[in-house]
């Protein structure tokens, strides 16, 4: 005959078996009832299939979609672009949350992004524009970070498209970049990429000549508000180009390109590779990277606000540090 104490075991298990089953049971309800089916049901043995794929499905998007944060766009840091604004009925400080007093010019407004805060408050506010669309009605002279965030990127829609379909018909082009295409239809270009954005269409079919979208491209850098190597970085540029031991002059590059935000040091680099891959079909098109150089070195690089002697001096220097990018992209980035 069993002991007490036994049969007190017996009973712990039987007891821990049927705790188990319930809640088994109660977890398989719950997910019977997300997915809108009775688990008492005579039909549920029919949906039992069904749901076991729902589940999967569900599971299968969740980790897509942790996948795609993952694969998203760097997050790069944008000041907010205010301006004086006169509001119309009550307004309250977005960063405040106080009362906007007066009758006209009561605050500023960001006009990328929107926001509403006073004079005083924009001063502290942290940069995190973030700008909208409907705010940022032009892809050609828009501040390069504010259209890339904007549209959500890590560039230029611009940039993409015209380097693509560049390396997919041209890059044996003779004079590639050098030789420019009809004005008239690098503007009708630039039209399309304001109006349609990604969905503009620069295809062979509409623009046979290679040299349009090349002039499109360079015109793109050439209206930027923001030179690709900015105002605040040019005089180290510069200064980086006039050394003449080639190693230091490379060190000293490689440190220049970390003044330049994150989105122009990602565009910039994209480009380079791109140049780069120009140089080597050399034979064909007869573009050295001294001769991308001299193309894009007045187009990447302005200076800011220097006299026209100052600047004209400047030109060999400009040339010679996008012919050291170009040469050493695989080094520098």
């Amino acid at each position: 005959m069993p002991s007490r104490e036994v049969y007190m075991v017996r009973r712990g298990k039987k007891h821990s078996g049927r705790r188990a089953k319930k809640e088994a049971g109660q977890k398989g309800s719950l997910f019977s009832t997300a997915l809108g089916l009775n688990p008492t049901s005579p039909a549920s043995t029919f949906w039992q299939p069904i749901r076991s794929f729902a589940l999967s499905q569900l599971t299968s998007l969740v980790r897509r979609a942790t996948l795609r944060e993952n694969d998203l766009a760097p997050k790069y840091e944008k000041v907010h672009n205010f301006k004086v604004h006169t509001f119309r009925g009550p307004h309250w400080c977005e960063y405040c949350a106080n009362f906007m007093w007066g009758l006209i010019a009561q605050g500023v407004k960001c006009a990328d992004c929107g926001l509403n805060v006073h004079k005083q408050c924009s001063k502290v506010v942290p940069n995190d524009c973030q700008p909208d669309l409907r705010h940022v009605k032009k892809v050609y002279s828009c501040d390069l970070t504010t259209l890339v965030k904007a549209h959500n990127t890590k560039r230029p829609m611009v940039v993409d498209m015209c380097i693509q379909e560049i390396e997919a018909r041209g890059l044996q082009s003779e004079g590639l970049y050098r030789i420019s295409g009809f004005s008239e239809l690098i503007e009708d270009v630039k039209l399309s990429f304001d109006r349609d954005g990604e969905k503009a269409d620069i295809s062979s079919n509409v623009y046979e000549d290679i040299n349009i979208i090349t002039g499109a491209l360079k015109l793109y850098f050439r209206e930027l508000p923001i030179p690709i190597i900015t105002y605040d970085a040019y005089p180290r540029f510069i200064e980086t180009a006039k050394i003449a031991d080639p190693e230091k002059r490379l060190e000293s590059l490689h440190e220049a390109l970390k003044l330049l935000p994150p989105a122009h040091c990602e565009t910039l680099r994209y480009l380079m590779a791109h140049l780069k891959r120009v140089t080597q079909c050399e034979k064909e098109n007869l573009m050295s990277s001294e001769n991308l150089g001299i193309v894009f070195g007045p187009t990447l690089m302005r200076a800011p606000e220097l006299d026209a002697m100052t600047a004209l001096n400047d030109i060999r220097y400009q040339r010679l540090v996008v012919e050291t990018l170009i040469t050493n992209e695989d080094v520098l980035f």
